[in-house]
Formats: C-alpha cells, sequence, structure tokens
C-alpha cells in the first residue's frame, strides 16, 4: 500500500474531529471512574483498595498493553481497529452493569473497557499523524483534549445518570453512548493512493528468485512425479484394466525425466534452507540489539531517573482523579456545597494545563526538563496538602491545581526527545509509558489499602506526596549540569549513551 503525502488539512480535519470525540466518548467514564466507585463501595461492600482496582486497571490496561495495541493498528489499519474496540467498551460497559461481584468488574470494566481505550488512543494518534506533518502538535494537541473534556462532563453526567436510573441504569446509557465510536470509526478513511494497482505478474516478476520456496519447474518436476504415479496413473490402471499399455507409457514417460532437475532442486532446498536460517539469525541479532539499546538507554542516568519519576508519579498522583469524591465523603463536605464535581474540575483543568505547558514548551528559554520537575514538585506538595482539606471550597483549589499539573503529559514526550534523542525516541518512549501503566494500576489500590488499615486518607495522601516529590528530586538531581561536568573531566561517554544538556 502506497500512502499519500500528509494533507496537512482536508479530510485531515475531520480525522481531527473524530479522534476528538472517540477520545471523548471511550475515556470519558474511565477517568470519571471516581463517581462510580462511591456506588460500587456501597453495592458490593469491599474494601476501598479492592474497589479501586476496577478504576485503575481500567485506566493502566491501555498501557501496558501498548506494544500489542500498535502491532493490532500496524497489522489492520485505524479503521477496523477503532470500530472492533467500539463493541469492547461499549459491551463492556454494558456488561458491568449486570456485574454480581466487584471479580466480574475486574474483567469487564477494567480489562475489557481498558484494553478498548488503550486500542482506540493508538488508532486515533495514528491516524492523525498520518495525516499531518507541519500541524502535527496541533492536531494532537486538539485530539489529546478529548479525554479532558471526556472526564469533565462525564463526571457530571454518570452522577445525574445514577440519580434518575441507578447505576444499572447509568452504565447501560453509558454504554450506549459508546457505540457512537462506530460512526467515528467509519470517517477514518485510510490515507491511501488509489491508483490502480500493479499486475501480479509484474509483481511476481519483481520478486527475486531466492525469495520463493521452489521454482515452477521444480514444482511440476516434484509434484507430477506424486500426482501421477500415486493418482492419475493408478486411477487410469484401475478403472480402465484396458487401457495397460497407457499405464506403461505414462510411467516410462515419468521415468524419463532427467535426474540433473532433481539434483537442483535439492540444491534449492538448501539454499532455502540456508536463507531460513539466515533469516532467523537477523531476527534473533535484532532480538539482541533491541535489549543492548534497552541497556544503553538505562545508563543513561536523566533516563533512569525519568523512568523511576513517571513510575512514581503515577503510583502518587494518579489516585487523586479516581478518590477525589470519596475523599470529600471522608471528610463529611456538605452535598449542598456542592457546585460542580471535584472530578470534573480536575478534568477541565488538566485540559487547561496540557495547552499552556505545551505552549511554555515550545519557548526556546524554557528548559522542559526543569519545567517537568517543577511540575513534580508542586503536585508532591500539593497531595502533602489533602489532608489538610475539610470543605468544598479548599478541595475545589486543590483539585484545580492537581488537574492542572497532571497536563505535564503533554510536555513529557518533549523531555524524553531531549533526554534520549529523536533517534530513540519510540523505543525509550515505548518503556516510560509501560512502567506508567503500571504506575496508574498500583496507584489507587495502594491509597485505598491504605484506607482499609488506617481508616483515614491522611497517610495515604502523604505517602502519594512523598513518591511524586522524590520522582521530582531525583530527577533534578540527575539533570545537575555539573554532572555533565564531572564526566567529562573523568573519562569519554561511551557510544550511544546520551546526556541531557541543560539549555
Amino acid at each position: 500500500m502506497v500512502f499519500q503525502k500528509p494533507p496537512d488539512g482536508g479530510w485531515g480535519w475531520v480525522i481531527v474531529v473524530v479522534s476528538f470525540f472517540t477520545q471523548f466518548l471511550c475515556y470519558g467514564s474511565p477517568l470519571a471512574v471516581g463517581v462510580l466507585y462511591l456506588e460500587w463501595l456501597d453495592t458490593f461492600g469491599e474494601g476501598k483498595g479492592k474497589t479501586a482496582w476496577v478504576g485503575s486497571l481500567a485506566n493502566g490496561i491501555g498501557l501496558l498493553a501498548s506494544p500489542v495495541c500498535s502491532i493490532c493498528v500496524s497489522s489492520f489499519g485505524a479503521r477496523p481497529v477503532t470500530i472492533f474496540s467500539g463493541f469492547m467498551v461499549a459491551g463492556g460497559l454494558m456488561m458491568s452493569s449486570f456485574a454480581p461481584n466487584i471479580y466480574f468488574l475486574y474483567i469487564s470494566y477494567g480489562i475489557v473497557v481498558g484494553l478498548g481505550c488503550g486500542l482506540l488512543y493508538t488508532a486515533t494518534v495514528t491516524i492523525t499523524c498520518q495525516y499531518f506533518d507541519k500541524r502535527r502538535g496541533l492536531a494532537l494537541g486538539l485530539i489529546s483534549t478529548g479525554s479532558s473534556v471526556g472526564l469533565f462532563i462525564y463526571a457530571a453526567l454518570q452522577r445525574e445518570l445514577i440519580e434518575l436510573y441507578g447505576l444499572d441504569g447509568c452504565l447501560l446509557i453509558v454504554g450506549a453512548l459508546s457505540l457512537n465510536i462506530l460512526a467515528c470509526g467509519s470517517l477514518m478513511r485510510p490515507l491511501e493512493s488509489y491508483g490502480s494497482p500493479p499486475s501480479e505478474k509484474s509483481c511476481v516478476d519483481k520478486v527475486p528468485d531466492q525469495y520463493f520456496a521452489y521454482h515452477e519447474k521444480e514444482k511440476t518436476v516434484e509434484e507430477n512425479i506424486s500426482i501421477l504415479e500415486k493418482g492419475y496413473v493408478d486411477e487410469r490402471c484401475v478403472n480402465t484394466p484396458d487401457n495397460k499399455q497407457d499405464c506403461i507409457l505414462n510411467k516410462n514417460v515419468l521415468s524419463s525425466i532427467n535426474v540433473n532437475e532433481k539434483d537442483t532442486y535439492k540444491k534449492k532446498v538448501v539454499e532455502q534452507t540456508n536463507f531460513c536460517k539466515q533469516l532467523a539469525k537477523r531476527k534473533w541479532q535484532l532480538y539482541l540489539n533491541y535489549w543492548e539499546e534497552t541497556v544503553v538507554l538505562f545508563k543513561n542516568k536523566v533516563f533512569s531517573a525519568l523512568f523511576v519519576a513517571i513510575l512514581l508519579f503515577d503510583i502518587g498522583g494518579f489516585p487523586p482523579s479516581l478518590l477525589m469524591e470519596d475523599i470529600a465523603r471522608s471528610a463529611n463536605v456538605n452535598e449542598d456545597d456542592y457546585h460542580m464535581p471535584l472530578i470534573s474540575i480536575i478534568g477541565i483543568m488538566t485540559a487547561v494545563g496540557k495547552l499552556i505547558l505545551g505552549i511554555l514548551a515550545d519557548f526556546k528559554w524554557v528548559n522542559t526538563l526543569y519545567l517537568y520537575v517543577t511540575t513534580l514538585i508542586m503536585m508532591g506538595l500539593a497531595l502533602f496538602a489533602i489532608p489538610f482539606a475539610k470543605s468544598y471550597l479548599t478541595l475545589a483549589m486543590l483539585s484545580a491545581i492537581l488537574g492542572f499539573l497532571t497536563g505535564n503529559w503533554s510536555i513529557f514526550p518533549y523531555v524524553t526527545t531531549k533526554t534520549v534523542g529523536i533517534e530513540k525516541l519510540t523505543h525509550a518512549y515505548g518503556i516510560l509509558m509501560f512502567f506508567a501503566g503500571l504506575g496508574n494500576s498500583l496507584g489507587p489500590p495502594i491509597v485505598g489499602w491504605f484506607y482499609d488499615w488506617t481508616q483515614e486518607y491522611d497517610t495515604a495522601f502523604y505517602f502519594s506526596g512523598l513518591c511524586v516529590s522524590l520522582g521530582g528530586f531525583l530527577l533534578l538531581l540527575a539533570a545537575l549540569p555539573c554532572w555533565n561536568a564531572c564526566a567529562k573531566q573523568s573519562s569519554k561517554l561511551p557510544p550511544n549513551t546520551y546526556s541531557y544538556k541543560v539549555a
């Protein structure tokens, strides 16, 4: 398939719109799962740590399975994957309305919905990158706000649906809304050239001989011997015994085939066996090179600190978006004071943070690594302040701050690129996203377990603040310019090793 040059417009803006609504529809409920979390606590009566696994799996499984999602989109295309994943998300939400226990929700909501969201995220990003080149940053920024807007709207929507139709009715309606992903997927026209395909003969002629398992002539030699001897000749001799003379004639013809052709075929088989062995060695060498490059990446102290920072950030920074509503209930906040769900505040401020931090990262005088470190340290301080918030106003202010700082996801690719270089971005970013998904999956259950042990959230968010702050300080320590000076004085860096240079 021959792809056209990215048009940077035209039908690409349709792709941006449908990708925005795809992320809006698929991530709205999982990101606003904190509203459902309260209902599941009351319905099933399980501990907070065990119940928090549902939302953490829904948000983390997509990142953990990001390599599988990429392979699916590369193999089948964005449109089929989007349509299939739309059925997954809608089906998982609808099945969750019939959940008899919390373990059923681990599968229906946590794994099915989470994996569907991961596939949809990969599909929308991939097809947007195919349609845009010069305006790719703008296009990706627009579609990424779909999840934040979805969090803002779905938090209030799910709460209203629960009051009107109950938890089961809410999940059924939200699942039905997710079926609109199928309409969005149908508009994701693949970017390809629609010229006349080359003829079969020309395609075959372009393939070198060494890539054929055997030639047609040699195929005739071997297969005709087996077919004619075991099939045609025997059948004719049995069914028409009067034609014995013809049978003898056919056998004589087969025996007269040149023996050199059989020898040639055997030589070709040996050649193809060697070719397969070489191909297997190349694949194995690529596998070894992948792990060698991974080891080289972790030799970079900034990348190692970045890996620890993103893991600790998601362990400590993700739980508020899931548990903030329960925090307000545990603090005995009066429901009459609620002007807007706290999760909605986090969602809208996350979108604002993505845009503002992304704009700041484009300025040449701004060091993106130090900007990212600043967001981590500030988030750690905000998490430390949660136990002291006892009113709706203070919790709303902290939710706005946490939401804005969570928008540092928009500058994380910048930081990764500056750390390892553009040529290793894909490899490094895949590793970091895996550990980000691991942190998303572990963070809320850990905070819930702290509550189950202590019957309060204070210790849990002291722990969360410590995790995020520790990751920020480790990253800052690894990025100090004095390390580069010491490294230059001691010895030269090994080849393919990258060090972060302060702008």
